[in-house]
């Protein structure tokens, strides 16, 4: 399953997070309740945007960076 990056607008925190392609995480609540943290004294209906990155896969507790598995 692929990982992303999200910035919440409010606070300018990175949080990576777990799911499927075709999930959608718009607030800073969702991101943290996808990732498992407290969403702190910042409002959980701030906006979140996914940072577009090289992407990873996280398969059997293993990450691996696209770019090594990539042909080049």
């Amino acid at each position: 399953m692929p990982t992303y990056d999200y910035r919440c607008e409010a606070n300018k925190q990175v949080v990576e997070v777990m799911h499927r392609l075709n999930e959608k995480i718009n607030t800073w609540g969702e991101l943290c309740e996808k990732a498992g943290i407290d969403p702190g004294k910042t409002p959980i209906d701030s906006a979140v945007a996914r940072i577009i990155t090289g992407g990873n896969i996280k398969r059997h507790h293993e990450t691996m960076k696209l770019e090594s598995i990539l042909p080049k």
